[in-house]
């Protein structure tokens, strides 16, 4: 597993019962997850002192208590900051688990002897984005939600980064127009939905739709390319499919090398790791 185990700002402190006690700077935040089904003991103070939690409804969904937590709140990690804030669906605007992703991205442009383009579809808040840009990378950041993109344009701000591109738009529309157009990526992060609705009602599901998109997202990279990171969240698609999926079709076409595992974050109480997704990494043989 490949876990982030770097943070200063963030820890989870512990997890049981369905549920994650977390550290995000001075706040403490107690939040769903579907991985800790362990019922260990909750004898950290924490879990009844909370700054805030999100609380699941029967009815489907759910909504933050907060006791004390401002409407936007920051956190830094490796020199790079950025904005938080309680968002529907238990959300912070962040994962931390991706820093180990951060970390590869930002070493792989830094070791390279050549300035590197990237595409981030699925671009979220853009934490992926200014670590691409802020190890000297131009990125072209492509979300189809506005706000989510408002949101990754204010982190960029805050960390006085100016080589981002900004998208709002259709990932896969945009990625084929930028091959009809001829524009070519020396490295592509992907981090697609496990499932969504088009604005005309169409049904998205990953599994269906995954890998007709990296089939597309093959004829945008350059000649030269660099590397590719495939994240998923979706139950059912581990590591070994990810591997395979990204090896049939990026590794057919450019060679290289494709490894993938879980990702993950530490446990303070326990000293154990909690699986938080898979990532696939695709390096390509022309690194220089």
């Amino acid at each position: 597993m490949w876990v982030a185990d770097r943070w200063s700002d963030f820890e989870v402190v512990d997890c049981s019962f369905g549920e994650k006690l977390e550290r995000w700077g001075k706040y403490i935040l107690v939040r769903p997850d579907p991985q800790a089904i362990w019922h260990t003991p909750r004898e950290d103070k924490r879990w009844n002192t909370f700054s805030a939690r999100y609380e699941r409804s029967r009815s489907g969904g759910g909504s933050w208590k907060i006791n004390f937590l401002p409407e936007v709140f920051y956190i830094s990690y490796s020199g790079m900051k950025f904005a938080l804030k309680p968002m529907g669906f238990k959300h912070t605007g962040l994962f931390p688990e991706q820093a180990v992703n951060w970390d590869f991205m930002s070493s792989m442009i830094k070791n390279c002897q050549r300035e590197i383009s990237v595409l981030n579809l699925f671009a979220y808040t853009g934490a992926a984005s200014v670590a691409c840009a802020a190890a000297g990378a131009k990125v072209c950041h492509v979300d189809a939600s506005k706000g989510m993109v408002s949101w990754a344009k204010e982190n960029a701000q805050l960390n006085g980064i100016m080589n981002i591109r900004f998208i709002v738009d259709d990932c896969i529309k945009f990625t084929e127009r930028e091959i009809r157009r001829g524009k070519k990526y020396d490295a592509v992060i992907m981090d697609p939905p496990s499932y969504g609705r088009g604005p005309n009602g169409e049904v998205w599901k990953l599994e269906e739709e995954l890998y007709r998109l990296l089939q597309i997202c093959v004829s945008v990279i350059s000649d030269k390319p660099l590397f590719f990171i495939l994240n998923s969240y979706t139950t059912g698609l581990g590591a070994g499919c990810m591997k395979y999926i990204l090896e049939s079709t990026v590794g057919k076409v450019f060679g290289g090398k494709v490894t993938a595992d879980e990702i993950g974050l530490p446990v303070t109480v326990s000293s154990g790791i909690l699986p938080c997704g898979v990532t696939a990494r695709w390096i390509g043989d022309s690194n220089k």
